[in-house]
C-alpha cells in the first residue's frame, strides 16, 4: 500500500521550505530527480491535469465576463440606443437583449425561433437587431434587403422580412428571388430593391461591423443581455437563465 504524507504535515513543509526552496540553485542531477518525481506524481495522479485545465477556464471565462462588461458600457449608447437599428418585443421593456446575425448563418436559422419564444414569452425584453453578414455576398445582399425594408416601407416590413429569411426563403439571394421573396410577403418589392444600395444602408452595415470589431465578436449568432456577451447558439432554457442572471 502506497504511503502519503499527512496533510497538515505536507502543509507544513511546504510552507517552512518556501523560502528555501529555489530550482534555479538545483545542480543538474537534483533538477533530473525533480522533474522525474514531478512527472511521476502527475501519472499517477492524472486527475490533477484536469483540474488545473479546468480552473483554468474558469480564470479565462471570469476574466471574459468581466471584459465584456466593460467593453458592453463603453458602447452601450451604440449597442441599444442607435436609431438605426429594429426594435422588437416590447420597446418599453425592461432589458434589451441585442442579436448580430447573418441570414446565411445556420445557427442564426437554430436560434430564431427560440428567439422568437423568448421575446413573447418573457413580454418585457426590447429586442433589437444588429444586421452583421459575414458569410459573403449572399449575406450582404439578404442584409441590404432587409435594412432597405426598415428604411423604407416600416418596422412590420422588416419584422416580415427577419422571419422570412429563417422560415421561408429558400435558394440563392439575387434581386429576382429578393423580388418573390417580398411578393410572397405580401411587400411591394420596387422601392425595396431600390434602396438597397442607398449610402444610409451601407453605412450602417458599415457601422455594425465597427461596433463588431470594438467588442470582440466575429461570429453569428451574438447576443448582448444587459451587459453580458453570449457568443453562438444556446437553447431557450439557457438563455432564459441568462436573462434572469442579467435582471437580478
Amino acid at each position: 500500500m502506497r504511503s502519503l504524507i499527512p496533510i497538515s504535515l505536507a502543509a507544513g513543509l511546504l510552507a517552512s521550505s518556501a523560502l528555501a526552496f529555489d530550482p534555479a540553485s538545483m545542480n543538474d542531477a537534483e533538477k533530473e530527480a525533480f522533474g522525474a518525481a514531478v512527472r511521476a506524481y502527475l501519472l499517477e495522479h492524472p486527475e490533477v491535469l484536469s483540474e488545473v485545465v479546468e480552473a483554468l477556464e474558469a480564470k479565462r471565462a471570469a476574466a471574459q465576463v468581466e471584459g465584456d462588461k466593460a467593453i458592453v458600457a463603453a458602447n452601450a449608447a451604440e449597442i441599444f440606443a442607435d436609431p438605426a437599428s429594429f426594435v422588437g418585443g416590447n420597446p418599453e421593456g425592461g432589458l434589451t437583449v441585442v442579436e448580430f446575425l447573418d441570414y446565411r448563418c445556420g445557427y442564426c436559422r437554430k436560434a430564431h425561433a427560440e428567439v422568437a419564444e423568448l421575446v413573447r414569452s418573457d413580454g418585457d425584453i426590447r429586442y433589437v437587431v444588429k444586421e452583421f453578414p459575414i458569410l459573403g455576398e449572399e449575406s450582404l445582399l439578404a442584409s441590404r434587403f432587409a435594412i432597405a425594408a426598415l428604411q423604407v416601407v416600416g418596422p412590420e416590413a422588416y419584422e416580415k422580412v427577419n422571419a422570412g429569411f429563417y422560415e421561408s426563403f429558400r435558394g440563392d439571394v439575387t434581386e429576382e428571388t429578393l423580388a418573390a421573396f417580398a411578393v410572397s410577403l405580401g411587400l411591394d418589392p420596387a422601392p425595396i430593391l431600390a434602396g438597397m444600395n442607398a449610402p444610409e444602408v451601407t453605412a450602417i452595415i458599415e457601422a455594425n461591423h465597427l461596433l463588431a470589431q470594438r467588442m470582440d465578436i466575429s461570429g453569428t449568432p451574438t447576443f448582448i443581455i444587459g451587459d453580458q456577451v453570449l457568443r453562438g447558439f444556446a437553447p431557450l432554457d439557457a438563455m432564459r437563465q441568462i436573462v434572469e442572471d442579467a435582471r437580478s
